[in-house]
């Protein structure tokens, strides 16, 4: 049998690189391998910090889409920026014994290497789980059937989920929905002027459990970086989908006791066409910033968010809330999401 040539993808290459210079301290495995254009493409996830199922676990995910490059980026300079912490940073490494991390920065290296949303099989990795909204969707976006070669293509009705989804999955079933506490952070551009901060549920307007501590994270963000201009919302306040990923995984950790808490941060990507409207006429314009100087800011302005969801995962004792704390944490997330709804 023939071999496969070596894919020549930059992202891939700078992760396998850090891979290398974080040995011993980081593991990897190869979850998947997809074949695009000829080339075989690795599937990575990374771990690093306490094996152990008693601590809790933040996951950390970047290129679902494949033309959205700027999340990928962004996952890899924070895990760049760990691996040169580890050679000096007793701080860091007394930290790590107390939270695992997990990272999968290229979810979707086929639709990296060919520029799409999409995966080769022209299947949207966010709109194949499986997952169906009884309520309204928007045409089209909220995930079609019609057709691989229109965007927000579902995959055929029925099918098994698409090998990168699959992998997905099987890490964060692995790696932290075996823990009593874990945090996911999947990085994607392209939606409006503002970074938000989404949480589930996609497929439904109705409330999440977790929607007390969700509350209760975006206060001691709130308090901590009082600055900051993210905003904080339930992904169904802007549209509803079919076969979201991080609803199908939110769904299935829901266990008496575990505590999941999947978030979508989606870089407004708007914004860096507004200041360089050249960006319209490059479809890797439209969601990724081409300037040097912007993508360097962009690629700073992320990494306070990573590292607090990972100082907050290891204390999330502190301020998980319980009892009528909780009670009050839901009661002012309703009024500042749902407007009352389901009082």
């Amino acid at each position: 049998m023939t071999a496969l040539p070596i894919h020549t993808l930059p992202e891939l290459n700078d992760l396998e690189r850090i891979i290398e210079e974080g040995a011993p301290h980081i593991a990897a495995r190869v979850v998947c391998d997809v074949v695009t254009d000829g080339c075989r493409l690795p599937v990575y996830a990374v771990c690093l910090g306490n094996p152990s199922p008693d601590v809790p676990a933040v996951g950390f995910f970047g290129g679902v889409h494949g033309l959205e490059r700027i999340g990928a980026e962004v996952v890899l300079v924070y895990l760049r920026s760990l691996v040169a912490r580890l050679r000096w940073d007793s701080v860091l490494h007394r930290e790590l014994e107390s939270v695992r991390l997990v990272f999968m920065p290229i979810v979707n290296p086929g639709g990296m290497l060919c520029g799409t949303r999409a995966n080769a099989n022209g299947i949207d990795l966010m709109r194949n789980a499986p997952v169906e909204s009884k309520e309204r969707v928007p045409f089209m976006i909220g995930g079609q059937r019609f057709s691989p070669r229109l965007p927000w293509y579902q995959g055929p009705r029925g099918a098994p989920m698409e090998a990168e989804g699959r992998a997905l999955c099987d890490v964060v079933e692995e790696e932290l929905l075996t823990r009593e506490f874990s945090l996911a952070l999947d990085c994607h551009s392209g939606f409006g002027l503002n970074d938000r901060l989404w949480f589930p549920h996609a497929h439904t307007a109705v409330p999440i459990e977790h929607l007390p501590e969700i509350h209760a994270l975006k206060d001691i963000f709130d308090q901590t970086y009082t600055n900051h201009s993210y905003l904080f919302e339930p992904q169904s306040r802007q549209y509803l989908t079919h076969g979201d990923l991080w609803d199908h995984l939110y769904l299935q950790a829901s266990q008496p006791g575990r505590v999941f808490l999947p978030l979508t941060l989606e870089m407004g990507s708007w914004l860096w066409v507004k200041k360089n409207p050249r960006q319209l006429f490059s479809r890797h314009g439209i969601f990724n910033p081409l300037i040097g100087h912007r993508l360097q800011r962009v690629l700073r302005r992320h990494l306070s968010w990573l590292d607090f969801l990972v100082r907050a995962a290891s204390g999330y004792r502190r301020w998980v809330p319980v009892g009528s704390e909780r009670t009050e944490h839901r009661q002012r997330a309703l009024d500042l999401w749902y407007r009352g709804a389901g009082k």
